[in-house]
């Protein structure tokens, strides 16, 4: 008995309607299930592929922790001198960074200076992300600087071009002159040795500078604003823990994730519209498989009363055709998925469409998850059986 309402439903669904339009509509809305869902697996996974491009963008450019105050913009790095003999660490880098304001060839615009140490000049994970000149912020006794690529687009900074960048910063010790403001400023000299890539945030805004430079540009003497710690692979959230337990809640340890966390924000955000946008227009999609079912309940009257008469209730009977139209996006939901993640895994193999424009990638970038999959399925499956639920409800 308690097959019997799918084995039914399974025979309305595989029959000739007496009106062909039955079935062209139920055909429309399979094949529009179908569709909406193949177009949820593939642009949630091209989505995926840029987000895995930008997280590995953010990994190779940032340290695995960094270590900032609870309060205030700098603290003496004395009292972590303990950190040099801890063994999970393998390097610790010295950072002093703020806003300042840049000019160069009359074109002016606000930065962030970031100043590391020699440390980090030497191994600086950001020498991967090149994209013209060399990793060096000295040139015999000249300061050099490296800026970020969005930023030297806007200015127009080239290292083959020899005008100089100036810094400028408000004097912290000296009072403001309200006769002439620009003598309160303390002012810097930098040569531009190469442009660097790290993420769309970054690009716009960041100039790496040695931190003597910014010591004498803000008038600092020993005081970091960060220390950036590289950790032994696989140790960062062990060594974390360790950290923030000893220094306690007068600094903050950050990992990877916490140093950018309004870009992953950002990110799941976009994810969430997109599957949103996606799941509304499947719902569009689904008032067809609305319609063919009202229309197969009218068609059916004949057999419904047969039914009750075998002695089949109400509930039965609303059972029956509300398996049938949700076998019907069911059906179309099974083949999108089949479509979807082929189309995903070509493109993953082959790369068959390719990216336009100058782009780091050559091909749309698509990443399959197992959790879009599942995300897919339910939300499609969900409005399948409403809309297969609501006609059923009027008999």
């Amino acid at each position: 008995m308690t097959r019997l309402p799918l084995r039914i439903a399974i025979r309305y669904l595989v029959s000739r309607k007496s009106y062909h339009v039955i079935n062209m509509i139920s055909g429309i809305g399979a094949a529009g299930m179908a569709i909406g869902t193949a177009a949820l697996i593939t642009i949630l996974s091209v989505f995926n592929g840029f987000d895995s491009l930008v997280s590995q963008s953010l990994t190779d450019a940032n340290p695995d922790l960094v270590i900032k105050p609870a309060s205030g913009k700098v603290f003496q790095p004395d009292s972590l001198a303990w950190l040099v003999d801890d063994p999970s660490i393998i390097r610790l880098s010295s950072v002093l960074e703020d806003q300042a304001f840049l000019s160069c060839d009359g074109k002016q615009g606000l930065v962030l200076v970031k100043g590391i140490d020699e440390a980090g000049e030497e191994e600086s994970p950001l020498q991967g992300h090149m994209i013209d000149g060399i990793w060096q912020l000295h040139r015999g006794d000249r300061p050099m600087a490296v800026a970020g690529a969005g930023l030297a687009a806007q200015l127009g900074l080239n290292p083959r071009f020899l005008s100089p960048l100036e810094l400028h910063y408000p004097s912290r010790t000296d009072a403001i002159s309200l006769a002439n403001p620009a003598a309160s400023l303390r002012s810097a000299k930098l040569g531009l040795s190469g442009v660097l890539s790290i993420s769309s945030e970054l690009d716009n805004k960041l100039l790496v500078v040695p931190i003597a430079t910014v010591r004498e540009l803000l008038a600092y003497e020993t005081e970091i604003s960060a220390l950036e710690i590289w950790s032994a692979p696989g140790s960062a959230k062990t060594v974390q823990k360790a950290l923030q337990e000893r220094l306690g809640a007068a600094y903050r340890v950050l990992d990877r994730y916490q140093q950018n966390a309004s870009v992953y924000k950002m990110m799941r955000y976009e994810k969430l519209a997109i599957y949103a946008i996606l799941i509304f227009v499947v719902l569009i999609i689904a008032f067809n498989i609305y319609s063919s079912l009202r229309m197969l309940v009218i068609e059916k009257q004949d057999d419904i009363a047969t039914l009750r008469s075998l002695g089949a209730t109400d509930g039965l009977v609303r059972h029956i055709f509300r398996l049938e139209g949700w076998l019907v996006s069911l059906l179309g939901m099974a083949v999108g998925l089949v479509i979807g993640i082929a189309l995903v895994l070509v493109q993953q193999e082959f790369g068959l469409v390719p990216m336009p424009g100058n782009f780091v990638v050559d091909t749309y970038p698509v990443v399959l998850r197992a959790s879009d999959i599942l995300w897919t399925v339910g939300g499609v499956a969900l409005i399948g059986y409403l809309m297969a639920l609501l006609p059923s409800r009027k008999i």
